[in-house]
């Protein structure tokens, strides 16, 4: 089930729930119907999808300890310098697939 929630953007950011343990299975994230984002410890493998960068680092607890080296970043990241382009390719044409006319 779907529940809305702020954001310090503005945008719209809904994360849609269990309905009968209301854990978070995937987000939209400005409303988006073509891109989901799922929450990789909904997966029964969550092990082959470590993170590929940690984002707001600034509000992790104390006791949260990054690998060394890991990439981070205190808020949110430049997706254009972080993403792969074959990963920025992908996200354009599912992009473009929303906006075509019905």
């Amino acid at each position: 089930e779907p529940v809305a929630v702020p954001t310090d953007s503005g945008r719209p950011h809904t994360i849609y729930r269990c309905p009968a343990c209301q854990i978070a299975l995937w987000s939209d994230y400005g409303g988006r119907p073509a891109l989901r984002f799922v929450r990789v410890g909904t997966l029964d493998e969550p092990d082959r999808l470590p993170p590929d960068i940690h984002i707001f680092t600034s509000s992790k607890q104390p006791w949260v300890v990054l690998p060394t080296g890991a990439p981070a970043v205190p808020e949110y990241y430049d997706r254009k310098r972080c993403w792969p382009a074959e990963s920025l390719a992908r996200r354009e044409a599912l992009l473009q697939l929303q906006r075509r006319p019905k």
